[in-house]
């Protein structure tokens, strides 16, 4: 299973050359997590937040440009003890693959300042979403 989110291409968010500039496909991956943690929370205060980003990256593929309707596409390729990996791929309306992306997020306490284990509830919740064997 996999989460969608939509997003509109902006001018600001396209360079010199026209296209969708590439820290703006992170800006997209951000808000596709977001968007996925609630899933998982109904509570999007930061002050008791437990996500932290370890790790991320972005392949770009083709390009996106100004005022295009792109999905962004969010499954989980792995779930560990503490920390787990999403994986990302955008697509325009033509579902031309136009980036991909993963990301390792931490279960945080931020209290404490050091990794917890993910509780099992958001675990379950998680594994709905894997595309490999949960662990």
């Amino acid at each position: 299973m996999k989460h969608e989110i939509q997003v509109k291409v902006r001018a600001c968010e396209t360079d010199a050359l026209g296209h969708v500039s590439n820290i703006s496909y992170f800006i997209y991956l951000e808000e596709a997590r977001v968007e996925f943690f609630k899933l998982f929370t109904s509570d999007m205060d930061m002050k008791s937040w437990n996500f932290i980003l370890a790790h991320t990256g972005c392949d770009f593929v083709n390009q996106a440009y100004f005022d295009e309707v792109l999905t962004v596409a969010t499954s989980v390729e792995h779930v560990g003890n503490s920390s787990f990996e999403v994986s990302h791929h955008i697509y325009n309306r033509d579902q031309q693959l136009i980036a991909k992306g993963k990301a390792i997020v931490v279960y945080f306490d931020f209290e404490e300042q050091k990794s917890k284990p993910i509780p099992e509830p958001i675990k379950e919740k998680l594994n709905q979403f894997s595309i490999s064997t949960p662990s």
